[in-house]
């Protein structure tokens, strides 16, 4: 087991400038890519892990005393990622197509509908209200039940899997965001599994990858 690392000064890359640290990211991930190709298994860093000498040890002899301390930790580690690669899965559903599809898929709603008609104007916006409310609750119930479908059926071609914190979106609501663990070899499988929730009405997948295990080392 080695180590790849390369000589700098104790202190962070910091800057202003963020093309300059985009560049050094970059750079960070090339090497990464690199490793992996040359050695197949790798457990990543993030960028800016700088180790330093403690006590005057010297900084190459704490990365070698590091491995060999915790080397049986690190060898489980690499056994668990090994030909195995990362992706992102990011699923979300476009607000409108959502509130016309609960709308119209309703009981509720429209049991609601056809009460509001026979009121007087007056009645009428009150309706409107319960109508909206009723929506708004159908919705949260249909993305439990989406969230829990499209779940399960990603993790039957994944090894492991995280979620992460949804981002908030222009139109759309981020219904999961997902790291996960893939064998190379049911990469494809997972990328069917994706396709057919693409092509589902009012949903969109973002698929990312494959990146270095970052998420699960």
């Amino acid at each position: 087991m080695c180590a790849v690392v390369h000589n700098c000064p104790t202190e962070p890359y910091q800057s202003d400038n963020q093309e300059l640290v985009k560049g050094w990211v970059r750079t960070h991930q090339n090497v990464l890519d690199a490793a992996i190709e040359k050695f197949g298994t790798v457990l990543p860093l993030g960028f800016d892990t700088i180790i330093q000498g403690e006590d005057n040890t010297d900084p190459k002899q704490q990365v070698k005393d590091f491995i060999k301390d915790d080397f049986e930790n690190l060898k489980e580690k690499m056994e668990k990622v090994r030909g195995k690669q990362e992706f992102g899965v990011q699923i979300s559903y476009d607000n409108k197509a959502m509130t016309d599809i609960v709308a119209r898929e309703s009981e509720e709603v429209g049991k609601l509908k056809e009460e509001m008609a026979s009121q007087k104007p007056g009645m009428a916006y009150m309706y409107k209200q319960k109508i909206e409310k009723a929506v708004k609750g159908e919705l949260e119930k249909s993305a439990e039940g989406y969230f829990k479908d499209f779940y399960g059926g990603i993790k039957n071609h994944v090894d492991d899997i995280k979620v992460e914190k949804a981002k908030s979106e222009r139109d759309k609501t981020m219904l999961m965001n997902l790291s996960c663990l893939v064998l190379k070899e049911r990469v494809e499988d997972l990328g069917n599994e994706l396709e057919r929730i693409d092509y589902m009405n009012g949903f969109s997948v973002r698929f990312t990858g494959p990146w270095p295990p970052y998420s699960f080392v």
